[in-house]
């Protein structure tokens, strides 16, 4: 089959991302895989839609540097298919990367996703759910026993306020935004540098504030999900913990970060499983529950990232079987067709 992976742009891929690895284990099993950028998209007047992507040569990729390294080629030279050519189109952006400078780009997968999907095409994550999912506001619908305290507003009172009834303090960050910038941890209302602070996390939008979590010192847990379950595979869970760098509150890998083995628990089991319905619900096919302690504080639907470093931790091929369960969604769309709709098949 042909998987389509659209991302921010080829040039802001690397051999370590999750895409790649993805990317390297569907040329080994035999698949054709493209990448598609933002700008690709054609829809002509008889309302059929093509898309401009680089094709990656066939060949017996070993390691993602050679697979990135082909990519970055084939990106010069683009081909244009009609999307009817194309199985699986999976749905790898982080919107908030364009927003500001390319405020065009941030929903490109999700509106031409859609498209794809009226025309037969799987389409992963389903395009609705990541249109509910595109702020932290998204967590707010899940059930309030695996979320932390939590304000969202743009009123520095208000913030203030909340925060002087934590005693532990709080977390503010950006509601649109992710890879760890401009979150900072605020122990007091009575902080000097507060206002600056709210200045520098707000960007003129909202503000999340979250009840601070003394678990947070030890990092968080990044728990990938696929069709609504733990992946899993010889035995393990494609967990790890992120580990915060000295002196910083942020565990995001590219916010210096680190990754270790993590136990999963049956409290982050439970937590899985609270959230399961909603994301089965919104076609949600792989994402990474961030975890800790006892509250999920953040889902990341859009680019659930580090199966390269399971993979090294645990001797374990996790991307594998994530192709696998894409090659099992192909052959159910070609027993059902459409009967079946997208959002519902992005997780079965």
């Amino acid at each position: 089959m042909r998987i389509a992976f659209f991302v921010n742009s080829v040039e802001s891929e690397t051999p370590g991302y999750t895409t790649t690895t993805l990317g390297l284990a569907a040329t080994q099993r035999g698949h054709s895989v493209v990448y598609v950028e933002p700008g690709d998209f054609i829809l002509r007047p008889d309302n059929s839609l093509a898309v401009n992507v680089a094709v990656l040569p066939d060949a017996p990729y070993k390691t993602p540097d050679k697979l990135y390294a082909a990519l970055k080629d084939a990106a010069k030279q683009k081909k244009t298919f009609a999307t009817n050519d194309i199985d699986i189109l999976f749905l790898r952006n982080d919107p908030s990367l364009d927003a500001t400078d390319r405020p065009w780009a941030a929903n490109a997968g999700i509106m031409f996703g859609r498209l794809a999907a009226e025309q037969g095409v799987i389409v992963v994550n389903d395009p609705d759910g990541l249109a509910q999912a595109q702020s932290k506001l998204y967590l707010q619908t899940f059930p309030e026993a695996v979320r932390p305290a939590t304000l969202i507003s743009r009123s520095i009172a208000e913030i203030r306020a909340f925060i002087d009834k934590h005693a532990k303090g709080c977390i503010v960050k950006p509601l649109q935004g992710s890879g760890g910038k401009n979150v900072f941890h605020i122990a007091t209302p009575a902080d000097s540098n507060l206002n600056q602070i709210f200045e520098a996390a707000s960007g003129d939008g909202y503000l999340i504030a979250q009840a601070y979590i003394p678990e947070a010192k030890a990092g968080d847990v990044r728990f990938f999900l696929m069709n609504g379950l733990p992946l899993m595979r010889d035995g393990s869970y494609a967990a790890f913990r992120r580990v915060p760098a000295k002196g910083d509150v942020r565990s995001n890998i590219h916010a210096a970060g680190t990754a270790r083995k993590v136990r999963v628990t049956d409290t982050m089991l439970r937590i899985a499983e609270m959230v399961r319905p909603k994301l089965v619900g919104d076609g949600m096919f792989l994402v990474g529950l961030d975890i800790v302690g006892d509250k999920l504080l953040e889902i990341n639907v859009f680019t659930p990232g580090g199966l390269a470093r399971l993979a090294d931790m645990y001797k374990t091929d996790f991307a594998t079987r994530v192709i696998v369960a894409l090659e099992e969604k192909a052959t159910l769309r070609r027993a059902y067709g459409k009967t079946v709709p997208n959002s519902r098949l992005a997780t079965l």
